[in-house]
């Protein structure tokens, strides 16, 4: 397993070289783009050309983009939500366009994955309408074609609600996704939240191409640095080891108001995580008695 970090602890900025430059110097040189056209201007292929250009002078690679899920984000405020679980025909192929555009972007950083929420999450005004399963398989049809054209996996990601459960995206995988190169991002806050790491991880066996590691008190989705809250982390990466997975770590965290020091706990929690990693690799020791 190795790690990453999302582009999200800078989420309420236009992304630029100097944020970049901090999650290198810091070690990070794998990253997932969080594409929010306030923050990335993922409909530009010039703008996505420089992004990319800064990424290479720093020898530094976005493994992932994380697909729009609102039209902005700005002084900690959410602008209006895209969803592809929308009755609503405008409003669904508004979110259907966006990824579209976002996973074109991710084609052209030459990333592998690209992670998607179905429907919005519980705890979000959900609009009548919203959230309905007809909807998601009409979008998920547009979707499978498109990334599958753009040679970008989808990774359909665990988020708090029916449609996005560990049980409801086997659902899709056994109904919609079979033979299809997609996968699921096993996002631990959003699994803490839901019934637990360990029994995610062990029902989504086989399944997760990515992940976002983050942290809450089992409440609500504060999107902590790892330790800062009351996921069981030894547990949870054990569950992942044995499992078998082995693709990328990506730290998604909030910066709470001070990104610096996020980063900078972010890692000392990494340090602390592949503490766990390296034990969990060990050969174990038999003694004679």
């Amino acid at each position: 397993m190795r790690f990453a970090l999302s582009t999200h602890l800078f989420h309420g900025e236009r992304l630029s070289r100097a944020h970049l430059e901090a999650m290198a110097a810091r070690g990070f040189d794998t990253i997932e783009v969080f594409a929010t056209p306030t923050h990335v201007p993922y409909h530009d292929p010039g703008q996505i050309e420089a992004l990319a250009g800064w990424l290479a002078a720093l020898k530094m690679r976005a493994a992932s983009m994380h697909a729009p899920i609102c039209a902005s984000f700005a002084n900690g405020q959410w602008g209006r939500a895209f969803s592809n679980a929308s009755s609503n025909a405008a409003a669904r192929d508004e979110a259907i366009r966006e990824t579209s555009a976002a996973i074109a972007a991710a084609r052209q950083l030459g990333c592998e994955t690209i992670v998607v929420h179905l429907g919005l999450p519980r705890g979000q005004k959900i609009p009548a309408g919203d959230n309905d399963a007809g909807a998601v398989r009409r979008s998920l049809d547009t979707l499978v074609d498109t990334a599958s054209s753009a040679g970008v996996a989808l990774a359909l990601e665990v988020i708090p609600n029916d449609l996005s459960s560990p049980p409801a995206l086997l659902e899709w995988f056994d109904a919609e996704l079979e033979e299809v190169p997609a996968g699921i991002c096993l996002d631990f806050g959003h699994a803490h939240l839901m019934g637990g790491t360990v029994d995610a991880a062990e029902m989504l066996a086989g399944h997760v191409i990515t992940t976002h590691v983050h942290d809450n008190r089992g409440t609500t989705d504060d999107h902590l640095v790892p330790f800062a809250g009351s996921i069981d982390w030894p547990m949870t990466l054990a569950a992942m080891w044995k499992i078998g997975y082995t693709g990328p770590l990506v730290f998604e965290v909030a910066d709470h108001g001070d990104a610096a020091a996020v980063l900078d706990r972010a890692v000392a929690a990494r340090t602390r995580l592949q503490s766990i990693l390296d034990e969990l690799s060990e050969p174990f020791a038999f003694t004679e008695e």
